[in-house]
């Protein structure tokens, strides 16, 4: 059973507080953050799902707090502890995770942002793992015609 780390509006947004200042205790560099995020790869590589989702669930707060609810770096954490979720077989905490960091990617960097291709392939496989093919074609194939004409 995994942590809830980020309580979920009806919306399927975090509930989270506004941006703010972040005390110097607080405060993560790069390369903490960096550490972090190898730390709790390597931890759900291990089966070590609950330390794995504390890191990320930490990671997620401090995005939200630093660059708001609604920034990349958010999605970006979103996706990762989603995709904690998904691995375990934990589909209805992934899924909303997944779409919020899609909504935040498609509004921020734009419909056909290599990053936004990202987050329609995270939900895509979470639909192929449920078997809900339907749902998961769509996005693949427009993740797919995004790479395409980012890469050429």
């Amino acid at each position: 059973m995994p942590i809830p780390l980020v309580a979920m509006a009806q919306d399927n947004k975090p509930e989270q507080p506004a941006p703010s200042t972040i005390n110097a205790a607080d405060a993560l560099s790069d390369g903490d953050v960096k550490a972090l995020i190898d730390q709790a790869g390597e931890l759900k590589a291990k089966g070590s799902y609950a330390e794995a989702a504390a890191i990320w669930g930490r990671l997620l707060k401090y995005a939200v707090k630093i660059f708001g609810p609604d920034h990349p770096d958010t999605a970006a954490s979103l996706n990762n502890l989603a995709g904690l979720y998904r691995s375990q077989g934990l589909y209805s905490q992934a899924e909303p995770l997944y779409k919020r960091a899609l909504a935040i990617n498609e509004k921020a960097l734009g419909p056909d942002h290599p990053d936004t291709a990202t987050s329609l392939n995270n939900l895509a496989l979470l639909y192929s793992n449920q078997g809900l093919f339907s749902q998961a074609e769509p996005l693949t194939k427009r993740a797919l015609a995004i790479r395409e004409k980012a890469l050429g």
